[in-house]
């Protein structure tokens, strides 16, 4: 697999450099594996099937063999044998040493039962997503989230993506092994991650054995509601037209796709207001990847061409998922605004140093730039900013375009393919 630019590759080697121990956590061929092995001196591989047996015996005899070697040492799918938790917990407390281990696996979690310990002091996590944009090559990154978080409401540069580009990006998805594979070849990868996920691994997470249809139910109404503050009543609506489910079941398998990295809803933010709105806090529903809902609703570029809508609840979808990338390598996170009186912004990145920033998600063009811009600056108004300042940038983050520019309001307009970190 060819990495370009991975964000990710900072994180890990900052806490490798102050933690004992790295888990790095992802959905399923988000890459991992091969990030890992980029900061690793050693590797084992628990799943290799001429040694498998050989690591499971020695687990129970001397699992203290299978950490010695060189470090950082990496241990792949350690969930296999969950007991390594505890044995890297105690060897990280005898060395008192940093960047000794780093843990790997697969989204199926490990049996929680045979771990005893936190590993809090030990452990550090990194959280990986799918590749963005700018890591895959597709965005210049001329215009950098940190540097408007410094610099505020200052941005030029250019992009060359097609609605075209977007739509085959959308379904692509941001998994590596997409990169090394043509176009058409790259559109199988999600449709195969839906199925893994339908037919094994939403049965692997929990060892609970789950309706196939009802999965692809769940999935298919989830593409749906991308981008919405949709009621667990409501998708238990929506698929009881052909199944039949309760809401525990439902939030059974939702909790499930959680657990694999497959949905990560964003919370809502609650800043201070002038005025006493209620500020609705439902969560809002993403897949952790558009190309999961794309794959899902078993459809793709050209039918995203011809329904313009759908493929702008899928780019918001991308959009947040780069967001939240370039948020957490900034030391932020991405949340959801809206209030009682139906204001609502697509994406507030947030710094825990205080700053913010508000953004809008919008296919492209004059009309919907506006529309955004008008919204943007009707939620600025409604802070105080005297107990929480004012926004470091506001900016409408389009699809298409072929220039970053500040307008005279003060509102970037940013195309995704010049966007970074």
């Amino acid at each position: 697999m060819n990495y370009k630019n991975r964000i990710v590759d900072q994180s890990i080697q900052s806490k490798l450099d102050t933690m004992g121990a790295l888990l790095i956590e992802g959905p399923k061929w988000c890459g991992k594996t091969t990030t890992g092995e980029q900061f690793s001196k050693s590797q084992i591989y628990i799943d290799d099937p001429q040694f498998h047996a050989q690591y499971l015996t020695l687990a129970q005899i001397n699992i203290s063999q299978l950490l010695q070697g060189n470090t950082p040492k990496l241990i792949d799918e350690w969930q296999m044998i969950p007991q390594i938790w505890d044995a890297v917990r105690h060897t990280v407390d005898r060395r008192h040493l940093p960047g000794q281990f780093i843990l790997t696996g697969s989204a199926v979690p490990p049996d929680k039962s045979k771990i005893a310990h936190s590993g809090i002091g030990r452990f550090a996590w990194t959280a990986m997503r799918p590749m963005t944009l700018w890591e895959s090559g597709e965005s210049s990154g001329e215009v950098s989230l940190g540097a408007l978080f410094d610099e505020g409401n200052v941005c030029q540069g250019s992009a060359s993506l097609q609605l075209s580009d977007i739509a085959h990006l959308t379904c692509r998805g941001g998994w590596p092994a997409a990169l090394d594979l043509t176009p058409r070849q790259a559109l199988g990868i999600a449709h195969e991650y839906v199925n893994g996920l339908i037919h094994s691994d939403i049965n692997r997470v929990d060892n609970v054995e789950r309706n196939p249809q009802l999965t692809e139910r769940l999935l298919r109404t989830y593409s749906r509601h991308q981008g919405a503050q949709v009621s667990i009543s409501k998708i238990e609506a929506d698929i009881n037209s052909n199944i039949s489910a309760s809401d525990k079941t439902i939030i059974s398998y939702i909790e499930a796709l959680k657990a694999l990295f497959v949905i990560e809803d964003m919370p809502a933010w609650n800043p201070n207001l002038r005025s006493k709105v209620a500020i609705r806090t439902s969560d809002t529903r993403y897949f952790v990847d558009p190309s999961i809902g794309v794959g899902s609703l078993r459809i793709g570029p050209n039918d995203l061409i011809k329904d313009l809508n759908t493929l702008g609840l899928f780019f918001e979808t991308m959009a947040v998922r780069d967001l939240r990338v370039y948020a957490e390598s900034l030391d932020g996170d991405v949340y959801h605004y809206r209030d009682g009186n139906g204001l609502e912004c697509d994406a507030v990145v947030h710094l825990r140093n205080g700053k913010y920033g508000l953004v809008e998600i919008k296919l492209g063009g004059d009309t919907l730039i506006e529309e955004g811009a008008k919204t943007l600056a009707s939620l600025s108004a409604k802070i105080d900013i005297e107990k929480m300042g004012a926004p470091s940038f506001k900016m409408v983050l389009t699809a298409v375009g072929p220039f970053a520019y500040c307008r005279q309001d003060g509102i970037c307009v940013v195309p995704i393919g010049c966007l970074k970190n």
